[in-house]
């Protein structure tokens, strides 16, 4: 009889009948992988093939889900408060009123009015899918997503129906829920309308720059004809303005913008024949339509208006778009004080008449009157800023803005000459204090004026032209070069607006003091040489510590004199110009002192009741002379 642990035994130990012993070799047994391989651990197993399959069809239909929502939620609204548009109204530092802007120039019109291939030129400019796509195109929010990030550019994501229901329904500001709002209502709007409805109202509601809303104000305002009467060519331009009215406004454009409107121009073109909308032998024989000189809007006469695009531009370049802009209700506030304004257009008015005392007063002898004709071919820019925070206190455009459209304070196609020697120091002297006495040349001269905050696109291809100073530059630039040295070789940007506001909207202006553009101590350098120019130069008769440089260009065609105190930096120039054919001739006076006694006059009025300031640049102030002696005493 079997006792008790034997049965305890036999109850816990299974028989062959219960449970049969596995003899198959380890790796067939069951459980077991094959090839050795080991089982999937840990977060491994969440990511099989399957799964993913499934986490992407769970995702698909999460996505799918809410946009339905949205679909249904989102209605189609009224008209955007473009109807509404408001006033924009600039104020000078001390809150008077300079100007008020903002009314609506707009013409609609039907689209049978519209040229076929100007109507075409659109299509192949912005959305060559428009006729086939439902509003929105997957494939083109990808591909702009693409060109943004790899600067391209040509072609952006967003689709004629896009684009009309953001100017109709939408606001221009930037952000997701404004996106979605888009798309959603979009697809909805190519529901309900016809293709040639969403164009005649994406046609009648872009925005071309030079205030013209739609393509009839368009059409008027770049080619002084009605849209019925436009060509291809000329709708090509106006398909490719839209994408950056201000930069590729032929009147204004720099040579880089007008190298890339011209790009763009082709890239239509070349488009339309693509679409089989342009024959290749029409094409291959159009030339660029150069558009007309834009007119002046009314009540920017004077330096008004060009105190008004500057602001403009300083806003547009700050993230501000052009539409918003242009829809009005910002109040505007300069950094100009109009008593340094008022000092700047007299001093320019007498210069180019001829009027200005010069300063050799000690030869009992004044400029003599410009002729006429003298006058009419000389035109004059200036700015003058703080050189502490970069704040242009004063700015001259031309003697008004209605019959000279083109700002002569922010033109940079003059050569600067001698005005440029300073940055060709500095370069030197920077190189010397970072890398020693071997270093230098032609690259870091480049260098350095892209620093400091110059275009360098032309001018800097041999060391003759650097040397000449044949590379053109605006006086706002200059200005801003110059007030560099005086802060210790920090780039100093100059800005010409101190706020910006819509309601409870406040625009974000850059930083006016920028990145160290040169050492301080070359900086240090520089200034010490133009202090002692400018205490030896006609500049001595500001009676005040005084640093500058100028000259005639090369061509004869510009004259400078870009000078600074410790309180203010002002460049002037003067530029020979065919007044009805609109391009460079040489000056008919090419007077680089008439230039210094602009400076001088300008500067004592501006600076008369500012007790003289000593320069702050880390030296012993040898080379700055006492005002008290320096006499009135000229070349």
């Amino acid at each position: 009889m079997a006792g008790p642990l034997t049965a305890l035994r036999e109850r816990f130990t299974p028989n062959s009948e219960q449970a049969p012993r596995d003899t198959r070799p380890p790796g067939r047994r069951r459980g077991a992988k094959r090839h050795g391989k080991p089982g999937r651990t840990g977060i491994r197993r969440f990511f099989t093939w399957r799964k993913l399959i499934a986490y992407a069809a769970c995702l698909c239909a999460l996505l799918i889900g809410a946009f339905t929502v949205l679909y249904y939620s989102i209605d189609v609204p009224k008209a955007n408060a473009q109807a509404k548009a408001q006033s924009n109204v600039y104020k000078y530092s001390d809150g008077t009123i300079l100007a008020r802007t903002g009314e609506i120039n707009r013409e609609m019109v039907t689209l049978d009015r519209i040229p076929t291939g100007v109507q075409h030129a659109f299509v192949a400019a912005e959305n060559k899918s428009f006729y086939k796509d439902r509003g929105v195109d997957p494939m083109g929010i990808l591909r702009g997503l693409v060109n943004t990030v790899a600067g391209k550019g040509t072609q952006g994501g967003s689709t004629i129906t896009q684009q009309y229901v953001k100017n109709y329904y939408l606001s221009q500001e930037q952000t997701a829920s404004r996106k979605i709002k888009e798309l959603v209502i979009s697809l909805k709007v190519d529901q309900r309308n016809s293709k040639e409805d969403i164009l005649a109202g994406y046609l009648n509601t872009s925005y071309f720059g030079r205030v013209a809303y739609g393509i009839q104000a368009a059409a008027r305002a770049y080619y002084d004809k009605d849209v019925d009467d436009l060509t291809v060519e000329q709708g090509a331009y106006l398909a490719a303005l839209v994408q950056a009215p201000s930069q590729y406004d032929w009147a204004v454009a720099s040579p880089k913008a007008k190298r890339l409107v011209t790009r763009r121009w082709n890239y239509v073109l070349d488009n339309m024949v693509d679409m089989h909308w342009l024959d290749p032998a029409q094409r291959k024989h159009m030339r660029f339509p150069v558009p007309v000189a834009p007119e002046p809007a009314p009540g920017l006469d004077g330096q008004a208006g060009y105190l008004v695009d500057a602001a403009r531009n300083e806003l547009i370049a700050s993230g501000v778009s052009e539409q918003e802009l242009a829809a009005g209700g910002w109040t505007i506030t300069l950094n100009v004080d109009p008593a340094k304004q008022r000092a700047l257009e007299k001093t320019m008015r007498q210069g180019l008449d001829g009027t200005v005392k010069r300063k050799a007063r000690a030869h009992g002898s004044t400029e003599k009157k410009q002729s006429r004709a003298d006058a009419a071919a000389t035109q004059g820019g200036a700015v003058s800023l703080d050189p502490k925070n970069g704040r242009i206190l004063a700015l001259y455009g031309g003697r008004d803005y209605t019959r000279h459209y083109l700002s002569n304070a922010t033109r940079g196609d003059y050569q600067v000459g001698a005005a440029f020697q300073p940055v060709t120091d500095a370069a030197a002297m920077d190189a010397k204090v970072r890398n020693g006495p071997d270093a230098g040349g032609l690259p870091e001269v480049k260098r350095t004026a892209r620093a400091l905050g110059m275009d360098t696109d032309g001018g800097f291809g041999t060391r003759q032209s650097v040397e000449l100073g044949l590379m053109g530059s605006s006086p706002l630039k200059m200005a801003g070069v110059y007030a560099s040295f005086a802060h210790q070789g920090k780039r100093i940007a100059p800005g010409i607006v101190k706020s910006a506001r819509r309601g409870d909207e406040t625009a974000g202006l850059p930083k006016a003091v920028g990145d160290q553009a040169i050492a301080p101590a070359a900086a240090e350098l520089v200034a010490r040489n133009l202090i002692m120019d400018g205490s030896k130069d006609a500049v001595r008769t500001v009676r005040r510590p005084s640093a500058g440089q100028g000259g005639v260009s090369d061509d004869k065609r510009a004259a400078w004199y870009v000078g600074y105190t410790p309180d203010l930096v002002t460049a002037v120039a003067l530029f020979g110009e065919d007044a009805e054919k609109r391009k460079q001739i040489p000056l008919r006076n090419p007077s680089a002192q008439r230039v210094a006694d602009m400076w001088s006059d300008y500067t004592e009025q501006a600076l008369h009741n500012v007790p003289p300031a000593w320069f702050d640049s880390g030296s012993e102030g040898g080379a700055v002379p006492n005002p008290a002696q320096i006499g009135p005493t000229g070349r």
